[in-house]
């Protein structure tokens, strides 16, 4: 027997598709601004710009849930569904808490994304990290760049090819798990790398800090040899590890269970009323 095919718990019709995309594009251009201008590096934290793009990602999270409700993208059940999977994945992530690259929240957002499609898991990537830091009191100025990169990891788990299923597709998410575990290191190192000042390694170029009004791709050259030697190694192979390890382990059921209640809950299904 044949299964039927599992409506996305959050539709992402044109409005949202826009605001998605906005959102996304907004993002980057937090990570990478200071690529672009000129910037005098002051310290590791982003000062006063910090609490002003903290606020600017609230928004546009509310956006994107608006947009969906507006639209008939997101109903109660779907609601229900992301306050659980966010509760699971903020108890969840304590268990490692980045020790060692050791990050227990990426491999369920993987799998919430894989079954519950790219809207959900943008939307479970952020509201995920933000529990998770008010359960951690890891609320800081970074934790709006940790809110879109795993936005960005969920999203791109719901756009994985459909088709693959059976073995081929854990193989295919433990490969995304990999990926994204060392794409988010190279992101959240980029949102402070161009603020570190005198980070100086004995090799041809003499540093790996930035260097204001230099060429980007010599910047980046810098950027490419301060990551390897800083997390690429470690913290992010730990990360990739952990992602392997946990969809290969708790990938088959999870993804069942996960399937089994998007079907149960039949997400945007019409009410229908029994006549007496």
């Amino acid at each position: 027997m044949t299964l039927p095919a599992l409506v996305p718990a959050v539709r992402v019709g044109p409005r949202s598709a826009a605001v998605l995309t906005l959102a996304s594009l907004a993002g980057l251009m937090m990570f990478v601004w200071p690529l672009l201008v000129r910037v005098e590096p002051q310290s590791m934290q982003h000062g006063p710009d910090a609490p002003f793009v903290f606020l600017g990602i609230l928004p546009v999270l509310i956006a994107v849930v608006l947009a969906e409700l507006s639209e008939g993208g997101m109903d109660s059940k779907a609601l229900a569904m992301l306050g659980v999977l966010s509760a699971v994945n903020a108890a969840l992530r304590p268990l490692g808490a980045g020790t060692g690259g050791i990050e227990t929240v990426f491999f369920l957002l993987v799998l919430s994304g894989r079954v519950f499609g790219p809207g959900f898991g943008f939307v479970l990537g952020c509201t995920s990290l933000f529990a998770s830091a008010l359960l951690t009191a890891g609320v800081g100025p970074w934790l709006p760049f940790q809110m879109l990169c795993s936005a960005w990891i969920g999203m791109g788990a719901g756009l994985l090819p459909r088709r693959v299923t059976g073995r081929a597709e854990i193989a295919m998410l433990v490969g995304y798990g990999i990926v994204v575990a060392y794409v988010f290191g190279f992101l959240m190192n980029l949102w402070f790398w161009p603020f570190i000042t005198d980070a100086e390694v004995p090799y041809h170029d003499g540093h790996i800090s930035y260097v204001p009004g230099d060429p980007v791709l010599e910047n980046l050259h810098r950027f490419a040899v301060f990551t390897l030697l800083t997390s690429t190694g470690g913290w992010d192979t730990g990360r990739a590890i952990t992602n392997t390890v946990a969809i290969l382990v708790l990938g088959p059921a999870l993804l069942a269970t996960l399937r089994r209640a998007a079907r149960r809950a039949s997400f945007h299904a019409e009410p229908t009323f029994e006549k007496r």
